[in-house]
């Protein structure tokens, strides 16, 4: 098992963790996260496109005028899609987009972001991340949004992180808080851990018990259910 330094909401390195290898240390497999991303991205798709088809369209469809003898084009009706204003053949209707993919590769592909992240150095373990706690950025007043979101912020900078996903218990709610109106981070909850968002933020920090609660659901033969 790899060992990682545990750190606190300062930088400061307070102790030490042992990564699973099953978890931190698989392959990465490029066309697994791939596919991932592609599930969740169509899940996450609306599906509300919508157009008229030419029989939905207002207007008559009688035939304007008769076919031969007028010197024009022979028409049949004006709500016809090569006219102005008619509807489209093959237009979008409102659809889902959603398919399955199996659990085992859902948690197979999850495992391969969170190596991915391991092997780049980009992962950072907190022994907690205890918002209340970091030293205050303008006075009283630590639970308002401002100062809060501030709060957080130096604190990520601190740690030498850019753009950030930052998984701890969704108990933190001043961590949602902080979090929440700052461009370049995200927060989540272990359970809510997906490729899509660890693939999209370079950093990603956790918490020593979140760390050990994702090992739990993907270990490989664990019978939790993954990532959803």
């Amino acid at each position: 098992m790899a060992t990682i330094d545990i750190k606190d909401v300062t930088g400061a390195t307070v102790g030490s963790l042992e990564l699973d290898d099953a978890v931190w240390g698989a392959e990465v497999n490029e066309h697994l996260l791939w596919e991932v991303v592609k599930w969740q991205r169509a899940k996450a798709r609306s599906g509300t496109a919508s157009s008229l088809r030419p029989s939905e369209v207002r207007g008559t469809g009688k035939k304007p005028y008769r076919q031969k003898g007028t010197g024009n084009a022979r028409r049949g009706m004006q709500r016809g899609a090569h006219h102005v204003g008619g509807g489209r053949v093959f237009g979008p209707k409102p659809r889902d987009y959603e398919y399955t993919l199996p659990r085992k590769v859902k948690k197979a592909g999850l495992r391969s972001a969170l190596s991915l992240r391991a092997r780049e150095q980009k992962l950072i373990v907190l022994d907690a991340f205890s918002v209340d706690k970091l030293p205050d950025a303008g006075g009283k007043g630590a639970g308002k949004g401002g100062r809060l979101t501030k709060r957080v912020s130096q604190a990520l900078a601190k740690l030498g992180a850019g753009k950030a996903l930052v998984i701890d218990s969704s108990d933190n709610a001043l961590l949602q808080r902080g979090t929440k109106n700052l461009a370049g981070a995200k927060w989540l909850a272990p359970e809510g851990l997906n490729v899509y968002d660890v693939l999209k933020y370079d950093t990603l920090i956790i918490t020593a018990p979140s760390a050990r609660q994702v090992e739990a659901a993907l270990k490989p033969g664990s019978g939790t259910r993954g990532e959803e």
